[in-house]
């Protein structure tokens, strides 16, 4: 069911200063800036050979990366993102396996325009899980 490792998103409180960082001390490809209303971000997206890394900012002090941030104030990894082929197919077998679906517990489009949906850090092993149709 699990596909390749899509991305690694970081919660960054100052998201020029990443911006900065990525493109002027790492040489990486970087995308520009884009807000995300439905999920209360703005995104960017560093393109790697063999995945990308998000770095995610708040987008209005009811996101929940503004969340993270009061609890991380320096940042940090927020989640990873797994493509899977069929969102539903995966929902459904996550949900019979008791794991919880976060939100509205249906998929949303994510910041590629694809079905996204979020599993409950405490069924995976801590972390905050994305999965993304292809």
């Amino acid at each position: 069911m699990i596909g390749r490792l899509n991305h690694v998103a970081i919660a960054v409180p100052d998201l020029e200063a990443a911006i900065a960082l990525y493109r002027d001390a790492l040489g990486a490809e970087v995308s520009a800036p884009v807000d995300q209303p439905d999920h209360g971000v703005v995104t960017v997206f560093i393109t790697l050979p063999n995945t990308k890394i998000e770095l995610l900012h708040p987008l209005g002090e009811e996101s929940p990366v503004a969340k993270f941030l009061e609890r991380n104030p320096a940042g940090g990894i927020h989640h990873v993102c797994y493509e899977v082929a069929d969102i539903k197919a995966a929902q459904d077998r996550l949900r019979a396996e008791g794991l919880r679906v976060l939100g509205e517990g249906e998929p949303k489009i994510g910041a590629h325009g694809k079905p996204v949906l979020f599993l409950h850090p405490k069924d995976m092993a801590g972390t905050l899980v994305e999965l993304e149709e292809i």
